[in-house]
C-alpha cells in the first residue's frame, strides 16, 4: 500500500510581502493573502484528506484552519518546521536565498542545513507510513519541507529542486502531490 500526500504551501506572510525569509520566526499571514488559503476549498475537496498536518509555526497553523478547520483533522508537527535559518531568520530574502543552495549540508550559523530538515521529514514520513498507510493525508508547511519531500520521494538532487522551485518565477503553486511507498 502506500500514502497519497498532497502538499499545500502556506499562504502569503506579511514577511514575504516585503521579501524577507521569516524561517523558523513566527509570522502572521497577510491580510491580502489570507484569501489564498480560503480559495483552497475551492480548489480541492477537502473531504478527500484523513487528515491535515501542520507545522507548528502560525503561518502553517492559519492555513491549515482556514482551509479545513471543522472539516478534516489537523495535526500539528514541529517537523514541518521551515529551516531554521540560525542569525538569517528574518533576513531579507535577497540575502538568503542564495544562502539556501550553499547550506544544503552545512548548517546556517547558529541554525540548521536542509539536511538537518531532509532528516526531520524522513522521521514524519516514517510514523506517516507506519499509521496512515492506505490513506491520503494533506500537508500544509513550508518550502524546506517540501523540497525534502522532492529530494526524498521523488528522487531528485538537491541543485535540481532549488533550480525548479516554482518560487523563483514567483509563479505560485499551491499544491503538489506525492506518494509515499
Amino acid at each position: 500500500m502506500s500514502v497519497k500526500i498532497t502538499y499545500f504551501v502556506h499562504g502569503t506572510t506579511v514577511d514575504n510581502q516585503k521579501n524577507i525569509s521569516s524561517g523558523i520566526s513566527d509570522v502572521s499571514l497577510s491580510d491580502l493573502w489570507i484569501q489564498q488559503s480560503i480559495d483552497l476549498q475551492k480548489q480541492t475537496t477537502v473531504a478527500d484528506f484523513a487528515v491535515v498536518f501542520c507545522s507548528n509555526l502560525k503561518r502553517s497553523i492559519d492555513s491549515a484552519r482556514l482551509t479545513f478547520e471543522n472539516k478534516v483533522p489537523i495535526i500539528q508537527d514541529s517537523r514541518l518546521w521551515e529551516c531554521d535559518y540560525g542569525i538569517y531568520n528574518w533576513a531579507p530574502s535577497d540575502i538568503v536565498e542564495p544562502l539556501q543552495e550553499i547550506n544544503i549540508v552545512t548548517k546556517f550559523p547558529e541554525g540548521e542545513s536542509y539536511e538537518d530538515v531532509k532528516i526531520r521529514i524522513e522521521s514524519f514520513l516514517t510514523d506517516l507510513k507506519k499509521n496512515y498507510d492506505g490513506k491520503h493525508v494533506a500537508i500544509v508547511a513550508h518550502k524546506a519541507p517540501q523540497l525534502a519531500l522532492d529530494v526524498i520521494l521523488k528522487h531528485k538532487t538537491r541543485e535540481d529542486v532549488f533550480a525548479e522551485d516554482w518560487r523563483k518565477r514567483k509563479a505560485w503553486q499551491p499544491w503538489r502531490e506525492y506518494i509515499l511507498e
